[in-house]
């Protein structure tokens, strides 16, 4: 069983209710249709009930055993918007939040935090900035993370890690140039993510052109920084560094450059960028040269989980993609959050 078998059967096992707030969309039309005749998830189709239904009909989607949200509903919009206001602890106003609610993605992202759904799936109309943005407006970061950013999975073609095939990187999609603090949260965000997701016990190695000392530079001063930065903030966790790859990833390579105790080196099963441009290139280098598949960017540093797609993905990828959602949702609702 592969790894998107592995999430597809999790997902199973307890359906998640998603939020989608460009139900009218086509291709979201069809995902929702496919992740609920998969058992993976009781869609939320929200927005003008009437469009939606007309959009149904027009691309041929049942719309059995989705639940409709009609945000034209002016009293329930006004009962969410107040139920909002008076337990969100970002101290947004009701005029504020009922200006946000023309964006059915605000509305979505309310219904989350009141409780309503478990989960957003957006980006097919929305750019992953606006998505972020709305996010951090209406949910805002999780503790101990001050930026939103990313996660992805390799799964590599030969590769032997001591998670087989499969290798966790970030941030390769959000945030191009993180300074200590916000380097930190993305380690700690993808520990979370990736133990949610994968039930992995995280192994997080920040990368670096220098391992342990080998080199001194201001580019590798942040990355000290951000490791120290971590360490203090999760202790708990499983963070270390810094690491040129090698030594991040392969036990022989560790055990000469790093001449100490680590339970991260050489058998990392996280690594972390220290800026968009190595993690965009490193992720093109795996998946040109050693044919690697990468699935994600996903979303992270929410303090609900937040899901974010590519308007070219495919119907297929989609569903994957609320399938990992769900999946995110269930152990986030196990932890009590």
């Amino acid at each position: 069983m592969n790894m998107m078998e592995k999430i597809y059967e999790t997902a199973k096992a307890s359906p998640q209710r998603i939020a989608f707030p460009e139900a009218e969309e086509e291709k979201i039309l069809l995902a929702a249709r496919e992740a609920c005749d998969k058992g993976v998830c009781i869609p939320y189709m929200v927005g003008d009930a009437r469009t939606i239904l007309d959009a149904a009909q027009r691309y041929g989607v049942s719309v059995e055993n989705f639940v409709i949200i009609d945000v034209c509903k002016e009293d329930w919009l006004n009962s969410l918007i107040a139920d909002y206001v008076k337990k969100s602890p970002l101290m947004n106003s009701e005029k504020t939040m009922l200006r946000k609610s023309k964006d059915t993605l605000y509305i979505a992202l309310m219904m989350q935090a009141r409780g309503d759904v478990d989960a957003t799936f957006a980006g097919m109309i929305h750019t992953t900035g606006e998505v972020i943005l709305a996010a951090q407006f209406v949910i805002g970061l999780q503790d101990g993370v001050t930026i939103a950013s990313s996660i992805g999975i390799f799964d590599i073609p030969g590769y032997e890690g001591s998670e087989g095939s499969l290798l966790a990187f970030g941030d390769s999609a959000v945030c191009a140039q993180p300074d200590e603090e916000e380097l930190a949260g993305i380690a700690i965000a993808a520990c979370e993510t990736v133990e949610s997701l994968l039930g992995w016990e995280p192994r997080c190695a920040f990368l670096s052109f220098s391992t342990d000392g080998s080199t001194e530079h201001a580019m590798v001063d942040k990355t000290r920084g951000a490791i120290a930065i971590a360490k203090k903030l999760r202790p708990d966790l499983k963070i270390d560094g810094e690491f040129q790859l090698d030594a991040a990833i392969s036990p022989s390579v560790a055990t000469k450059k790093v001449k100490r105790e680590s339970e991260v080196a050489g058998k990392a099963n996280i690594i972390i960028w220290p800026d968009l441009n190595v993690g965009n290139i490193g992720v093109k280098l795996v998946q040109q040269f050693a044919h690697a598949d990468a699935y994600g960017p996903t979303l992270q540093g929410f303090a609900q989980v937040v899901s974010d797609c590519s308007r070219s993905a495919p119907v297929s990828e989609l569903v994957g993609n609320i399938a990992m959602t769900v999946v995110r949702a269930q152990k986030q609702k196990k932890k009590g959050v």
